[in-house]
């Protein structure tokens, strides 16, 4: 039967030609549901053990956004991971960043990419923006009994919208309540630090390689700040992970330009100029 547009016709309401990858899910396998979304939410356990996520953040730049996550993931006060990524595709012009309980909110990334794609695959049309924005706000709110339990997984969402020409960021509550950011935002354990110094930073239309260089003092000054949140380790060759997102999609900042931007950081900030190097060591340009 043809839609009332004339165009694709309409899919029977059968869970298997839904645009939903959770609804088809809960219609033909809800044994395979995730616990986050709809499964038993059982007993938690405790928190000890689990592994969380630390600080990420956004902002805006003239053509695009710059999504920034912090390498570390802690248990309690140790350090659970020295290298975990918090970031990632959501599709070709998207990107979700992840804090809190590292587990679920992976689980919570990968069901979300995959949302995406069986919706752009079922529909034969890509989501926009704000449908995106809006799917995972209901991800979020359906893991809020696993939240109530201390699993909590609130990420930032970014991307470009092609209608607005812009890109757009999204932060979240643990409710899954949405809200959008006009200019940049950060979150996680650093999140504060972070975003005073975007705040004090940050100005409309910035070029790519500004937002870049700001986004790492970000997570640099939150790393001074707060024991959760990673810094740069040029003795294991770990540096904050970045992305861009721009008409031209999403696009990983090599570690060259984040460790050339950390090193810029440190040349303003030591009077003697100077590189990062090992432990009790202080390299100078050219060394």
């Amino acid at each position: 039967m043809e839609g009332l547009g004339g165009g694709r016709p309409e899919w029977p309401t059968a869970a298997g030609f839904s645009p939903s990858f959770l609804d088809v899910l809960r219609a033909s396998a809800p044994e395979m549901l995730p616990k986050l979304i709809g499964g038993s939410t059982g007993n938690a356990g405790g928190l000890a053990g689990v592994a969380e996520g630390t600080t990420i953040a956004a902002l805006k730049y003239a053509a695009g956004v710059v999504v920034a996550g912090d390498r570390r993931a802690t248990e309690g006060f140790q350090i659970a991971h020295r290298d975990i990524e918090k970031v990632f595709p959501a599709d070709e012009f998207s990107a979700v960043a992840i804090a809190g309980a590292a587990g679920p909110a992976l689980e919570m990334v990968r069901l979300f990419q995959t949302e995406l794609e069986h919706y752009e695959k079922v529909e034969c049309a890509v989501l926009s923006l704000e449908g995106k924005a809006n799917r995972l706000a209901q991800m979020i709110r359906a893991n809020l009994p696993m939240a109530m339990q201390g699993l909590v997984v609130v990420p930032l969402f970014a991307g470009y919208d092609p209608e607005t020409r812009t890109g757009r960021i999204f932060r979240y509550d643990v409710t899954g309540g949405r809200f959008e950011e006009a200019d940049f935002h950060s979150g996680g354990s650093g999140g504060r630090d972070a975003r005073a110094t975007l705040k004090k930073r940050y100005r409309a239309g910035l070029p790519r390689e500004e937002a870049v260089q700001y986004a790492v003092e970000a997570l640099f000054d939150a790393a001074e700040e707060d024991t959760a949140t990673g810094g740069p380790d040029p003795l294991r060759g770990i540096y904050p992970l970045l992305v861009t997102v721009s008409d031209a999609g999403y696009e990983r900042v090599a570690d060259s330009e984040v460790s050339a931007a950390v090193d810029r950081v440190v040349a303003e900030r030591h009077p003697h100029g100077g590189e990062l190097g090992p432990p009790g060591v202080r390299r100078t340009p050219g060394e």
